[in-house]
């Protein structure tokens, strides 16, 4: 399976703002209890995954008010990667809710702890969704299972 590179040029300082907002969105959902905010962001990021990287919500935000005053760089991204990352967020943040509100609470928010720190780590610079991406359709996978499939083993 060859996964799909789709380069696009989005303003840097878009990219980091829409990560730190989404990672303290959840992590304000887990502290307050609060699911509108954990539905604010499972919507967030189904948007961000319909109209793609260069129209998500929080990057139009930024675009059209802070980089309006300081101008940042752009940065090139794997747009396929992206929207597969934003696709999942949305999954997380749906399989939270429903535990939430539906199942057993304690679960949901605990997963809703772990989606936490998933965007604390993807909001520091290390996406694992993309990582996640790029290594299940390509041979980009890291050396540990670059190693397994050297063995004869799938990655």
């Amino acid at each position: 399976m060859e996964i799909s590179y789709k380069p696009v040029s989005v303003s840097k300082g878009a990219f980091v703002f829409c990560r730190y907002s989404i990672a303290i969105l959840v992590w304000m959902a887990f502290i307050l209890r609060n699911p509108w905010i954990l539905g604010l962001v499972g919507l967030i990021m189904f948007f961000s995954a319909a109209l793609r990287i260069r129209r998500a919500p929080m990057i139009v935000l930024y675009i059209y008010t802070i980089d309006k005053i300081w101008k940042s760089p752009q940065e090139i991204l794997n747009e396929s990667a992206m929207r597969f990352a934003h696709i999942l967020a949305t999954a997380l943040s749906v399989i939270c809710l429903v535990f939430i509100l539906f199942i057993n609470s304690h679960i949901g928010w605990f997963l809703a702890f772990c989606f936490a720190i998933l965007k604390t780590v993807s909001a520091v610079g290390f996406c694992p969704a993309s990582k996640l991406y790029e290594c299940a359709g390509s041979d980009k996978c890291c050396s540990f299972a670059k190693g397994i499939k050297n063995a004869g083993k799938i990655c």
